[in-house]
């Protein structure tokens, strides 16, 4: 299994040793999350930094009104985590939950930050990883504002292919923020231009 993360790691622009990559793997906690598992639940202390080996998380939050909000998505070879609650210590407001049988990779705060001492060259692939996810976070944002249901839907697609065949059409609409109607009206109106 960490030969995936490793071949993930020497993809990037960062060149770790193998002596640091293994360094790297040997501090994490290697696990099986069942479906339907929670890693992080609103209101604890997001407590690792995640890394999906196989399978496939959401992180989600609950609104005032009961429904479902899907912040993220996160199949095999990425990350996930609740930064500010990971890094403030302060309770989450995001559900992670393993959509499907999945093995991911656990750092503590603890573990991850001795890391970053010992291997300077890490705390550069975390910092680009976080801008990443900003430049991600920032788009996503602006098409959520601007777009179209339907120019939505396609970002969608373009940027998680393969994840519609594995997840309820429901939690992809609460993900582009329509409703299911408005999703399923999009789908059919697409599937007729076929």
């Amino acid at each position: 299994m960490s030969s995936g993360f490793k071949e993930y790691m020497n993809t990037r622009s960062i060149n770790f040793t193998d002596e640091e990559l293994s360094m790297i793997v040997d501090a994490a906690t290697v696990t099986v999350v069942k479906k339907r598992q929670l890693l992080l639940r609103a209101g604890e202390i997001c407590r690792y930094k995640i890394f999906v080996l196989t399978g496939l998380l959401r992180m989600y939050g609950i609104g005032a009104d009961g429904e479902e909000h899907i912040m993220q998505f996160t199949p095999a070879m990425a990350w996930i985590t609740d930064g500010e609650s990971y890094n403030n210590r302060i309770p989450s407001n995001y559900n992670i939950e393993a959509l499907e049988d999945s093995h991911v990779m656990l750092w503590t705060k603890e573990s991850f930050e001795e890391l970053v001492k010992a291997i300077p060259s890490l705390k550069r692939f975390s910092d680009n990883l976080i801008t990443q996810y900003l430049n991600v976070s920032r788009n996503r944002l602006y098409k959520t504002i601007s777009a179209t249901p339907e120019e939505k839907y396609n970002y969608f697609l373009e940027n998680y292919p393969g994840i519609l065949n594995k997840v309820p059409l429901r939690m992809v609409a609460s993900y582009i923020g329509v409703s299911l109607k408005t999703l399923s009206r999009i789908r059919q109106a697409q599937l007729q231009r076929v």
